[in-house]
């Protein structure tokens, strides 16, 4: 467990609120009051004013990654074990509402990253009221959970006149285009909102989804969510890339969390909008046709790629870190087609995930990659990558079912700070 000031939390898993809970103001009286409020409790959680997430070295198994910080949490954290990310749908015009459950939210999600429960806890309060926090994740450790957020293209274009910030959608905030291959399912696609749970435990992830959703109720409503395991990419510097479903390493040239120059560079949003400090995020639901790859020789194997399965090395390289020569690989190989070399220098961090979804109905696993790209600008990131890759031979073996697209704000600084504050400050300063 990470330091904490002793002087406001002690280790007992839930938290003390500094201001009256639910259950402090259903006892007075107020029940309508309470139980027609947002569901998060008054706790503040703790904080490490200047944290910077792209320095933070491997937490230790179970540890605690600062919440607080000039980035969000998630994006050059060392990626964790599992994920459950989910898609937002907002269901409110009213602006005030939808300002507090961003501060009901980041309130919560500092506190689940530090291990504790949210207000009043999930149990000991008033029979008659439920519990502050849902209650799965009692006795279990932090597990490195980081809660990443983000705005969707859609949430400015239906709510950005009530909540006046239609005029604050960013440039680089645009909808990706077809791409070739696409078979894109509407009910897995879009979204106004995403928030990123990443921890080693996936019941720690899917309580802190849980819970924000309990909290949103009424305002926002769950539009889709991905579960995933097996870490596909690595933000730590000189670790082995993890394998995907194929069994092959991809993206060992990944931009690493202690690489400041090259997150400033291709990841990190440097102007003087709210989106300072920010990044873009892409998701994409990859379905990845097992059985066929599995039928398919060694050798063509690796010439899709590019590289060795053994070591994960490029064709004619040693070690999977190896620079690729890429006019050694077939004219489609993945690595050739995806590399910066051939596409002007477009690099994007990426932090992708294995999934499988039991079966598609006719004795095939529905399994792939859950990929998540963040970088500086999507149209200079991820669309020409994409768009390179119209030629990949991989395109055999895989095909796009789900996309989404992010707006991601910088970090939350403090505990006065909240996520979205730089997106609604001009009227909420």
């Amino acid at each position: 467990m990470a330091d904490t000031d002793t002087d406001q939390v002690k280790d007992t898993g839930t938290a003390t609120p500094p201001a009256p809970s639910r259950r402090s103001l259903l006892a007075a009286g107020g029940a309508g009051l309470a139980l027609g409020a947002a569901a998060a409790g008054g706790a503040v959680a703790l904080t490490r004013s200047g944290a910077d997430d792209d320095m933070q070295p491997a937490a230790e198994t179970g540890g605690a990654v600062p919440f607080h910080g000039a980035h969000q949490a998630g994006i050059a954290t060392p990626v964790q074990d599992r994920l459950h990310f989910a898609a937002f749908d907002v269901k409110t015009d009213d602006r005030e509402a939808f300002v507090q459950l961003l501060k009901d939210w980041t309130e919560a999600a500092a506190l689940m990253c530090e291990g504790r429960t949210v207000g009043d806890g999930a149990y000991g309060g008033l029979p008659e009221a439920p519990p502050d926090d849902t209650g799965e994740a009692l006795g279990l450790k932090p597990s490195r959970l980081t809660l990443t957020i983000g705005f969707g293209p859609s949430f400015f274009d239906k709510h950005g006149k009530a909540f006046g910030v239609a005029d604050k959608r960013p440039e680089a905030l645009v909808e990706l285009p077809k791409f070739p291959g696409d078979n894109l399912d509407k009910a897995r696609s879009g979204g106004d909102l995403c928030v990123q749970a990443c921890a080693d435990d996936p019941q720690v992830a899917v309580h802190a989804i849980r819970n924000l959703a309990r909290i949103g109720f009424g305002k926002v409503a769950i539009r889709w969510s991905q579960l995933g395991f097996g870490k596909t990419s690595s933000t730590t510097p000189d670790a082995q890339t993890p394998r995907n479903l194929f069994g092959f390493k991809d993206g060992t040239r990944n931009i690493a969390g202690t690489e400041k120059d090259r997150l400033a560079e291709h990841v990190w949003v440097g102007d003087s909008t709210w989106m300072n400090g920010g990044s873009y995020l892409v998701a994409r639901r990859i379905r990845m046709n097992v059985e066929t790859w599995d039928r398919t020789s060694l050798q063509e194997q690796e010439d899709v790629f590019g590289r060795d399965k053994r070591e994960g090395a490029p064709v004619g390289k040693a070690k999977e870190h190896d620079q690729p020569f890429l006019k050694a690989m077939k004219p489609d190989a993945h690595v050739r087609l995806a590399h910066p070399d051939a596409n002007h220098g477009a690099t994007i961090l990426r932090r992708g995930y294995s999934f499988t979804d039991g079966t598609d109905g006719l004795g095939r696993l529905d399994a792939g990659l859950f990929f998540l790209a963040y970088q500086k600008d999507v149209r200079k990131g991820f669309i020409p990558v994409q768009r390179s890759l119209a030629a990949d031979a991989l395109n055999e073996y895989i095909q796009h079912v789900g996309s989404a697209v992010f707006a991601v704000p910088p970090g939350v600084r403090d505990k006065n700070d909240w996520w979205g504050r730089g997106l609604f400050e001009r009227t909420e300063a």
